[in-house]
């Protein structure tokens, strides 16, 4: 079905930016990339994937049958995106909150072509339908001609983003959602804000390639559909699935980081390892994927691989855990992103009255934000990231917004949830304020 050609690269060649710039003329765009970093469950240090010979784009109302549909019968790598609202579809919920983005509740395309980079090994995987444009494609993407120049001259304008509701109204919000928790209705809830801008106009890969040079995180993605675009420097994994073997590892617990001074540095990463607090928030959204995972699982096969681990990122420091578990034999690709959407690190428990506290509460339809980004391959295995410290841009509309949000207990303390709101906005504020 795919005609493929690799190339090795010279130790030098600009590849990454050679090919985001390359992809430029495409309306349909994903880029993944590792940022480097490697872990047991990593496969490609970058992919991208553009130009769709076919595309599935949904509201919620049976989508993951549509998605299963349309994966099982391509069978072909296919990549996309479902969306937080996605919930609607899985549960009896609904979300009547304001969408300045408008963005379709679930996308994924069949691109004609995929190019996977693995150190310096280039692969190129093409349908045989364009299998013809092969060499010309590598021979424009090789040269580097003047691709820095014209990368790097594009002017960019400096957006300045405004809080949906402000500093107070947050507090008090919070502390609504602690009266729900003190009543039983729920033990822990993820609480998110938004940050807008309206009539903007400026380059979004531009801005993504910013972010993605300040945050360099594992699951850094940049998404466009025609108008529409993610620029995501997402540090958390949702789900994976490799053979029978499925893995996440949600994140729960944030800290920032003291660059400039190691002894402070290592103290709060510390801090955050040993915050009573951070643990048990990290510790209930693992029972809750736990019992999510055990739906589709081979029983006793759930397991809990790393609990509460701190890992370091140039921005913050996080508290991420890791659970396996094996596929039961029969169950298709798609009912195991079903049956654990949305991810239990972006809802809370239980899941379901987290969900409807959430959508209370909140003012803005979450849309693409803390939903996933990833693709699956021919056989139907699958990775997907968190769509969190992600910038999205509806061009013609020109409106731009990113959300910020964190786990509300009865532990939390309001004014220190907001200042870490702050902390996660600090990287997409630069990026959307500063002028490049």
């Amino acid at each position: 079905m795919r005609v493929s050609k690799k190339v090795i690269l010279e130790e030098d060649f600009p590849i990454k930016e050679v090919l985001l710039n390359w992809a430029r003329q495409f309306n349909e765009v994903v880029w993944f990339d590792s940022n480097g970093h490697r872990d047991q469950y990593s496969q490609y240090d970058a992919v991208l994937a553009v130009d769709a010979f076919t595309a599935i784009q949904t509201d919620a109302f049976e989508a993951f049958n549509k998605l299963k549909e349309y994966q099982e019968t391509t069978r072909d790598w296919i990549f996309g995106y479902l969306s937080y609202d996605l919930k609607n579809d899985v549960e009896n919920l609904e979300s009547e909150n304001y969408d300045g983005l408008n963005f379709p509740e679930l996308f994924f395309f069949q691109p004609k072509k995929i190019l996977f980079l693995k150190g310096n090994e280039l692969e190129l995987r093409y349908l045989k339908m364009v299998d013809d444009e092969v060499e010309e494609d590598l021979e424009h993407i090789l040269q580097k001609g003047d691709f820095q120049k014209e990368f790097f001259s594009r002017e960019g304008n400096s957006v300045k983003m405004q809080a949906r509701i402000s500093k107070e109204d947050y507090v008090q919000k919070v502390e609504k959602m602690q009266f729900h928790i003190q009543r039983g209705d729920i033990y822990e809830a993820n609480f998110c804000q938004e940050f807008y801008a309206e009539g903007v106009e400026f380059d979004p890969l531009q801005k993504f390639m910013a972010l993605n040079a300040i945050s360099r995180p594992p699951f850094a993605t940049f998404l466009k559909n025609y108008d529409q675009y993610l620029l995501s420097a997402s540090p958390e994994r949702y789900l994976q699935k490799n053979g029978d073997q499925l893995i996440t590892q949600p994140i729960k617990g944030t800290a920032p980081r003291a660059r400039f001074d190691p002894e402070k540095d290592e103290m709060l990463a510390l801090q955050l390892e040993q915050d009573p607090k951070e643990r048990s928030e990290n510790v209930m959204i693992v029972d809750l994927v736990r019992n999510d995972l055990s739906k589709t699982a081979k029983k006793g096969s759930v397991e809990v691989v790393e609990l509460c681990k701190v890992y370091s990122y140039p921005q913050v420091h996080q508290m991420i855990s890791t659970v396996k578990a094996i596929l039961d034999s029969g169950i298709p690709a798609v009912e195991v992103l079903r049956t654990t959407f949305p991810m239990g690190s972006m809802t809370g428990a239980p899941k379901i009255s987290a969900m409807e506290i959430i959508e209370e509460l909140e003012e803005t339809k979450r849309g693409l934000y803390s939903g996933a980004v990833g693709y699956f391959d021919p056989s139907g295995d699958f990775d997907f990231n968190v769509v969190i410290r992600s910038i999205l841009y509806n061009a013609t509309a020109k409106y731009v917004s990113f959300s910020v949000g964190g786990a509300i207990t009865s532990r939390s303390v309001p004014e220190n949830e907001y200042r870490e709101c702050l902390v996660k906005a600090a990287a997409l504020k630069q990026v959307m304020e500063e002028q490049e």
